[in-house]
């Protein structure tokens, strides 16, 4: 594609999105200047992201990035050390199914007995979310798997990458619960959580069963999807303030009461 037609692309997606969420923002009531700082800001971040994600997605379906993709993934084989593989199948196993539901469950639990409606919401509709969008993403697009060498198998097409979108989607919960409850840990819990979400990324590279774009998109998608959770979920005065009378923090997924 020339780089003409790319870059009225572009701007056509942002033109859009911030389109779309002017639409929602006036059905609300609302105005674009109306709104927090804060919240202005993170819905330029959502932008961002859907934007990332609508053209990663796009290059995939017309196999656009393919000579690239392959190209990063030879080099990534080359550059790591064959003895950290089962460090990577480690951190590949931190967000698989056996082990995220477990934690997961129990969390949620704690959360219960704490009375953290809103928590356990967000926490619980993150991971569910992520599988039933992994599930129709998979099934509809198909995309083949790497096979540059051998791998280990698993279930389903390679876009996207469905451990890395369950990372995303639950480190962005994590550090919205945190940061509702616990302000002023936020920002050593963002950088942990992240630092996560991106090393179970880098694994399902490192073990040759993802595309580079299969892991970008999932990121992506994971973080959208976790805070349009957490936007909707704040729709629900009961579950937004939990059975407490005034939650702790300020959230910035909070659009208006």
């Amino acid at each position: 594609m020339p780089m003409t037609e790319e870059l009225l692309e572009f701007v056509a997606i942002v033109a859009a999105l911030y389109g779309a969420l002017r639409l929602l923002l006036h059905w609300r009531g609302q105005t674009w200047t109306g709104i927090p700082t804060q919240q202005r800001e993170l819905l330029h971040w959502m932008v961002g992201l859907g934007v990332v994600l609508i053209l990663v997605t796009e290059d995939v379906l017309t196999r656009a990035s393919s000579r690239v993709d392959a190209a990063l993934m030879s080099w990534i084989h080359v550059v790591v050390p064959e003895p950290l593989t089962p460090v990577f199948q480690a951190l590949t196993l931190s967000a698989s199914a056996k082990v995220v539901f477990p934690v997961l469950a129990v969390a949620v639990a704690a959360l219960l007995v704490k009375r953290r409606l809103w928590e356990c919401a967000v926490l619980a509709s993150s991971l569910l979310g992520s599988v039933a969008l992994v599930y129709l993403a998979k099934t509809a697009i198909q995309r083949v798997r790497p096979a540059l060498w051998e791998t280990q198998w698993y279930w389903g097409s390679s876009f996207p990458s469905g451990h890395t979108l369950t990372a995303a989607a639950l480190a962005t919960a994590v550090y919205l619960c945190v940061k509702r409850n616990w302000p002023q840990a936020r920002w050593p819990v963002i950088a942990l959580v992240s630092l996560w979400a991106l090393l179970v990324a880098l694994s399902r590279l490192v073990l040759g069963v993802h595309w580079p774009t299969d892991v970008l998109a999932a990121l992506c998608a994971g973080v959208l999807l976790a805070l349009g959770v957490a936007a909707a979920i704040n729709r629900n005065r009961r579950l937004a303030i939990g059975f407490d009378s005034h939650p702790h923090g300020e959230d910035l997924t909070r659009w208006s009461s």
